[in-house]
C-alpha cells in the first residue's frame, strides 16, 4: 500500500457507522473485534453495535479473564486469542479435486476461493506487522501460496493504534507497535475522555483516503493530535514485559545444549497452543482423501504444529521425539532461523504465547533464562582457561 500525505482527522463516535457503511457498499465484509462466550474474539461484523464497548481484558501468564471497563471505549483492550492469520491463511482449505474419467484417468481442477474481500477492523500495530511478516512467507515472488495472495492484495486494512498494554505485551521490544507508521489502509487513535468521544483517523493509502471521504469528519487540531500522541505513550508506559533482542539469533544458535531445555520438557505439555493462537505461524500438513467409489479425490491443507511427533516424521520415526527438542525447534525459529529464512523475526511481541500457554511458559523469560545460562558458561570457561589448574 502506498502511504499517502493527507492530514489527520477526526470521527465523532456517532459518525464511526460511516466507516462500516462505505466498506460494505464496496462489497467488503466487515471483520473485527466482538465477544462471544466470555472472551473478544474475531468475527464478522454488521457495524459499530457489534464491537465490544466497554469491555477490557486482564491478561497474564496462563490468564485471560473478560472484564468491564468504567468508560464506553470500542477498542479498549488488547488481543483476544484469534489473530487475523485465519481469514488470509485459513485453517483448512481444499487445494484440489479430481475425477476419475472413462479412460481410466483423472481430471483435476483447483477449487476456488469463494470468500470476498475482508476489511479488517481494529488491527493491532503488532498484529499488522505480523500479516506483513506472513507476507514474506506466502508472498515470496518465487514462492506465492495463491490463496493468500488473492486474499490479502483484496484486503482493507483499519489499525486501532494501542492506548494501553496487556501484561504479556513487549511489542516495544520487537520494534511492532504500538503504534503502526504505515502498511494501513486507515488508522485510528481513539480519544475517550470526560468531554468528548472520538477518532483520530490518518489515511496510509489511495483506497483509505476514499473511504474517508465519504465518512462525516473534521480536520485534526494540534490537541487532537496531542491526545493521539498521548496515547501511544501510555501504551509504551504499560509494556507488561521485554525482550532483549542482542544478538538474540547467535544466542540460540549457540544453545542448542542448553540445561534450559531440559528444565521446559518438564513444564511444556507440547499441546501447541501457541503455535495456534500465534499470528505468524504457518506449519500445515497435506492429506488426500478419496470417497468409497475411487472415482472422486480431493486434497486438503491443514495447519499443523511442529509441537506434534507426526510433523517432524520422516521414514523410520520423528527426528524430534522428544518434547524439548519440539519447543527448542519453535523458540529457535520464531526468533532466529526465521530471521535467515525471511529477513525478520518470527515474533511481533503479542504475547499470546504466553496467555494462552496452559502451564504460564513465557518466551520472554526463557530466552533471558537462556542468556543468563549461556553468560555463566562462558563465565565458568572462562575461568577454566585462565586458570587450568585450579582444580589440581
Amino acid at each position: 500500500m502506498t502511504a499517502t500525505t493527507n492530514k489527520a482527522g477526526v470521527i465523532s463516535r456517532d459518525s464511526l457507522e460511516g466507516l462500516f457503511d462505505a466498506l460494505i457498499a464496496r462489497d467488503y465484509v466487515p471483520v473485527g473485534p466482538t465477544v462471544r462466550e466470555g472472551v473478544i474474539v474475531l468475527d464478522e461484523l454488521r457495524g459499530v453495535d457489534d464491537l465490544p464497548e466497554g469491555w477490557t481484558e486482564d491478561q497474564d501468564a496462563a490468564t485471560y479473564r473478560l472484564m468491564r471497563r468504567a468508560d464506553a471505549a470500542l477498542f479498549g483492550f488488547n488481543n483476544g486469542q484469534h489473530a487475523w492469520k485465519p481469514y488470509l491463511f485459513p485453517p483448512k482449505a481444499k487445494l484440489w479435486e479430481a475425477e476419475k474419467t472413462p479412460d481410466g484417468g483423472f481430471s483435476m481442477r483447483e477449487t476456488p476461493d469463494a470468500a470476498k474481500a475482508f476489511a479488517f477492523i481494529g488491527v493491532r500495530p503488532c498484529d499488522l506487522h505480523a500479516i506483513q511478516v506472513q507476507d514474506a512467507v506466502f508472498m515470496a515472488e518465487q514462492n506465492t501460496d495463491p490463496l493468500y495472495a488473492r486474499r490479502r492484495r483484496k484486503a482493507f486494512t483499519v489499525v486501532i493504534q494501542c492506548g494501553q498494554a496487556a501484561k504479556t505485551c513487549f511489542c516495544t521490544s520487537m520494534d511492532t507497535g504500538p503504534r503502526a507508521d504505515g502498511g494501513f489502509d486507515l488508522a485510528l487513535t481513539e480519544i475517550l475522555d470526560a468531554d468528548r468521544h472520538s477518532f483520530v483517523v490518518e489515511a496510509g493509502s489511495a483506497a483509505g483516503a476514499s473511504v474517508l471521504a465519504e465518512i462525516p469528519h473534521s480536520e485534526a487540531r494540534p490537541d487532537d493530535l496531542a491526545a493521539a500522541e498521548a496515547c501511544t505513550k501510555r501504551a509504551v508506559d504499560q509494556m507488561g514485559r521485554t525482550l532483549d533482542t542482542t544478538g538474540v539469533k547467535d544466542l540460540l544458535y549457540g544453545s542448542y545444549e542448553s540445561r534450559r531445555w531440559a528444565d521446559l520438557e518438564r513444564r511444556c505439555l507440547a499441546c501447541g497452543n501457541c503455535t495456534m493462537v500465534c499470528p505468524t505461524c504457518f506449519c500445515t500438513t497435506v492429506e488426500d482423501v478419496t470417497d468409497l467409489s475411487g472415482t472422486h479425490a480431493e486434497r486438503w491443507r491443514h495447519w499443523e504444529s511442529c509441537y506434534t511427533t507426526d510433523f517432524s516424521y520422516i521414514h523410520g520415526g520423528s527426528v524430534r521425539p522428544t518434547i524439548r527438542s519440539r519447543y527448542r525447534q519453535w523458540l529457535v525459529h520464531k526468533l532466529a532461523t526465521w530471521q535467515d529464512q525471511f529477513g525478520t523475526s518470527g515474533c511481533v511481541g503479542c504475547g499470546r504465547c504466553i496467555t494462552w500457554c496452559p502451564v504460564g511458559i513465557d518466551l520472554t523469560e526463557e530466552v533471558r533464562l537462556i542468556r543468563d545460562s549461556e553468560r555463566k558458561k562462558d563465565a565458568a570457561d572462562g575461568h577454566v582457561q585462565e586458570h587450568p589448574h585450579a582444580s589440581d
